[in-house]
């Protein structure tokens, strides 16, 4: 009897060790592309980006336009939310509300390029971005400095990295954000945020955290390495997967 019970013990706990991993539920995040103004053509390429990152780091991806999906209930089941070039007004009073609630229990947000260029009216939306955009140049190839280097979204990143996208000019700065990248606005024409022009930053913020990147305008950012790793890592911090350094 003792033996059976001894042979019971050991196939429970090998049950545990391969199958548990496994069957473990992985952390979901949901990608919102929901567009009141401009619409990015990039949304297009981005959402199965995103997609793909999750498959190779075991997260998994819902993607939505749906502004309906913020509710307290829904909200719950991600680990971080990613605003995808969304502009304009994108959610109403109770779902900013839901929203920010889900902030303050510890939930995650991810700003990519416009996600600056949404919900104006809204002064804590703001605070949570970093900043609300003004205007942008034409496109055309500028030089960023990755000033903070030690951080999971950076540290693969040249200290000077030369890149072709769409520069943001801010407005209603957070000074609370840590900034990751600048940009040289001597390398381009039409930076308005001299002497210091944030391009990407995070912050641990009422109880979430969040993280943004100006960058991710052109359909080319989204099958570029650096930038999907860079991407990568910010929606890792926000998930409170990892630590940003």
């Amino acid at each position: 009897m003792f033996k059976n019970f001894h042979t019971l013990v050991i196939a429970t706990l090998l049950v545990l060790f391969f199958v548990g991993p496994a069957a473990a539920k992985k952390k979901k995040v949901l990608v919102f592309s929901k567009t009141a103004g401009y619409h990015h053509a990039s949304i297009k390429v981005g959402v199965p980006a995103i997609q793909k990152l999750g498959l190779e780091n075991k997260f998994e991806v819902d993607s939505t336009i749906d502004a309906g999906k913020f509710t307290a209930k829904n909200l719950k089941q991600y680990a971080a939310v990613i605003f995808l070039n969304t502009t304009g007004d994108v959610l109403n009073n109770e779902q900013q509300a839901a929203f920010e609630q889900y902030i303050k229990n510890g939930g995650g947000y991810v700003g990519v390029h416009a996600a600056t260029d949404t919900e104006y009216e809204w002064p804590w939306y703001g605070k949570l971005a970093g900043a609300y955009f003004i205007n942008h140049p034409a496109q055309q190839e500028a030089v960023l400095n990755v000033v903070n280097r030690n951080t999971i979204a950076t540290r693969h990143l040249p200290q000077v990295w030369k890149r072709k996208d769409e520069w943001y000019n801010f407005k209603d700065l957070n000074p609370e954000v840590k900034v990751l990248i600048t940009i040289d606005e001597n390398s381009y024409k039409g930076g308005k945020n001299s002497p210091v022009h944030p391009m990407a930053w995070y912050h641990d913020f009422e109880g979430g955290r969040s993280f943004y990147t100006e960058l991710g305008h052109v359909d080319e950012s989204y099958t570029d390495p650096l930038f999907l790793q860079h991407l990568l890592g910010g929606i890792q911090y926000a998930m409170g997967v990892k630590k940003m350094e």
